[in-house]
């Protein structure tokens, strides 16, 4: 035999509160009988507050919460100690990287290195030449002009690198660049910082314009 639902609801004496972050949300537990086959009845939660604006927002436990040591049975602990984690050089991405000192005895960068690299560099080639790996990258640009200005503002970027890429402009409109790492015979990261900031430059406005058929 199914009971009738009840429906019950509570009111009690408050005083307002300073803060709406500090108004108090009331839940009462289930009634229960000494019945099983009874259902349980639920109840109504009430904010004790003049509106219902925080109502399921942070709040600061009230001392009988803290008598219960309630926070000694969820996950975590008042003395948790928790840390901001600052990401190190190799989360960050190349272009944000500051090139560093080479030493004439480390070794070049293997193949498979500077192939995991290039996944992180746009449009460059990978050129593995008698001398050692290279990397090289080619602009087709509007004009003469054009290929003068793209120059220059590489100059910009790398300046402050002091790891200047090999700049050659050819016939009237092709800027063609090369990076590799002469003392040590080969690829070095620097390569890749360099072309990554190279890789942020603006080109837009030195592209070959679209020619447009009527």
């Amino acid at each position: 035999m199914a009971s009738a639902a009840a429906h019950l609801s509570f009111s009690l004496p408050f005083q307002p509160f300073s803060s709406p972050r500090h108004r108090p949300v009331i839940a009462f537990p289930y009634p229960t009988t000494q019945s099983q086959n009874q259902s349980r009845v639920p109840l109504r939660t009430r904010a004790l507050g003049p509106d219902f604006l925080g109502d399921f927002g942070a709040r600061d436990p009230f001392p009988a919460e803290i008598a219960s040591g309630f926070a000694e049975k969820v996950l975590g602990n008042v003395d948790t100690e928790h840390k901001i984690l600052i990401p190190n050089a190799s989360a960050l991405s190349l272009a944000k990287q500051d090139c560093s000192p080479i030493s004439p005895l480390q070794p070049p960068l293997s193949v498979d290195e500077a192939k995991a690299l290039m996944k992180k560099v746009v449009g460059w080639r990978l050129l593995d030449e008698e001398g050692g790996l290279k990397l090289q990258c080619l602009w087709k640009l509007r004009d003469f002009k054009s290929g003068v200005e793209l120059i220059n503002r590489i100059y910009k970027v790398t300046e402050a690198t002091d790891h200047f890429p090999s700049l050659h402009l050819e016939g009237p409109n092709q800027v063609r660049a090369e990076l590799w790492t002469a003392s040590i015979g080969g690829l070095s990261m620097n390569d890749f910082i360099v072309a990554a900031k190279i890789d942020e430059i603006k080109t837009s406005d030195l592209a070959p314009r679209k020619r447009i058929w009527a």
